[in-house]
């Protein structure tokens, strides 16, 4: 993960109708290990990870850093409960795939627990932060990369207003990049299984870190 710029973190949590995005605690260790450990939510990056392994490594307090929403229900009848999280990481700049000279534009990602599936929640989420971003960081891109074969995260970008650029070959299979413009930059459309930067299998496809 690399800063991103000059955005003070971590912000005041975002709230949504249904959905509050925070920072990391040490309540959401076992959230993280469940999420690396889904079958499900690996399938379109890398697989998931051994449970005991993540057992032994996730940190007391894991995604403590700048740019990793935590993503909660909302509600005053039941515990908030960590359900996925939100990513904006800089891009790394020898990856294909670019919508500026200097490429690190950033890059927008997310988990959630299959059990949140289907409800909206990850467009809910992403549109908050991408909403977050543009004020924080106006005139900036941002941009998104996952697998052709992701039917869901293929929808969602559409409906979140990311523009395709290109597609590419990468660790065997074709990737859809595309980006998502501030005001500042243009019109931008407002605001599942997990679509992460485009998926790396040199280091378990670019999962993030615990």
């Amino acid at each position: 993960m690399t800063e991103l710029g000059f955005v003070a973190w971590p912000p005041a949590p975002i709230r949504t109708e249904r959905l509050v995005l925070r920072e990391s605690e040490a309540r959401d260790r076992s959230a993280f290990i469940e999420l690396f450990a889904s079958p499900e939510v690996g399938t379109y990056i890398g697989g998931p990870r051994p449970r005991d392994e993540l057992e032994r490594a996730a940190p007391e307090v894991p995604g403590r850093r700048p740019g990793l929403f935590v993503v909660d229900l909302a509600g005053r009848r039941r515990p908030r409960a960590m359900i996925g999280m939100v990513t904006l990481d800089r891009r790394d700049a020898g990856r294909p795939g670019r919508v500026r000279p200097d490429a690190r534009e950033t890059e927008l990602g997310y988990m959630f627990l299959p059990e949140a599936w289907g409800r909206g929640y990850a467009a809910e989420a992403c549109a908050a932060a991408l909403e977050w971003f543009a004020d924080a960081r106006p005139g900036e891109p941002v941009v998104l990369c996952t697998q052709t074969a992701n039917d869901r995260a293929m929808r969602l970008a559409a409906k979140l207003g990311f523009t395709e650029t290109e597609r590419f070959e990468e660790y065997g299979a074709e990737q859809w990049f595309g980006v998502w413009t501030t005001p500042a930059m243009g019109p931008r459309q407002p605001g599942g299984p997990a679509s992460r930067p485009c998926e790396d299998r040199s280091d378990e496809q670019r999962s993030p870190q615990l």
